[in-house]
């Protein structure tokens, strides 16, 4: 398969947001723009992530050359990710065939989209573990979609930034380690903040069509890294759960 034709369909919707008339997010594509006006957003409206771009662009230890392989999937990586997380119908999603889609975590089976959806989707679908429940820590099968999402942003309410720091083969099967962080400024599960960094670090693979459009994830990483730092403050009163319900970055961070 040819590399320059696999990367001008992602190119060509990076510039394609290139507008001065339109909101842009620098890391980010399909989240503004004519293509994006009839999009349901889980939250009722496109995140922000002006906080946690600051984050990532003070934090991240690799700056990669525009049109750079590595930036151009780090930009891919961002913009799944956002709408994994932000975007309910299946016909706005932009980066991936939602027809064909699989996810996979450790090696575990693949799940298509909707069974995802049934995992709880966005955390949920990252931190499965075949843990007993009273040593989860944070156990998956007891969230929903949205206490989750509210458990994290709390946690996190300048966000969890990504980095990628290697990319071992580019399309149409990409191989990236990456790195994820954030400053714990708020509870979790629970715990009290401790105001320190956080940081997870893994490997993936992201598997493209001809069109550019991912069909295959699979992650690799050890949950223990992320949760291990969420839970080592002292045990408070009122969950993150209870706090995030006020929460206002609950829509504007990823």
């Amino acid at each position: 398969m040819n590399f320059s034709f696999m990367w001008f369909h992602i190119t060509k919707q990076i510039d394609g947001m290139a507008s001065p008339r339109v909101k842009e997010d620098n890391y980010r594509y399909n989240l503004y723009g004519e293509e994006e006006k009839n999009t349901k957003w889980r939250y009722g409206a496109p995140p922000n992530y002006g906080a946690v771009n600051k984050i990532f662009e003070q934090g991240r230890t690799k700056t990669w050359p525009p049109g750079s392989l590595e930036e151009k999937v780090q930009n891919l990586v961002k913009t799944w990710e956002m709408e994994m997380f932000h975007k309910v119908r299946d016909e706005d999603f932009k980066t991936i065939d939602a027809k064909k889609y699989t996810f996979s975590l450790n090696g575990r089976k693949a799940v298509s989209l909707e069974e995802k959806r049934k995992l709880g989707g966005g955390y949920n679908s990252l931190l499965q573990t075949s843990l007993p429940d009273d040593l989860r820590g944070y156990n998956p099968s007891e969230e929903t979609i949205d206490t989750a999402h509210m458990a994290f942003v709390t946690a996190f309410p300048r966000g969890f930034a990504l980095e990628i720091l290697h990319v071992y083969s580019g399309p149409p099967v990409i191989v990236y380690k990456f790195r994820h962080w954030g400053i714990m400024e708020g509870p979790f599960k629970g715990h009290a903040p401790t105001g320190e960094q956080v940081e997870l670090f893994g490997m993936a693979i992201f598997e493209l069509d001809e069109g550019g459009k991912i069909v295959k994830v699979e992650f690799f990483f050890d949950r223990g890294e992320l949760l291990g730092g969420l839970m080592k403050g002292a045990s408070v009163g009122s969950s993150s759960k209870e706090a995030a319900l006020g929460c206002p970055f609950l829509k504007n961070t990823g």
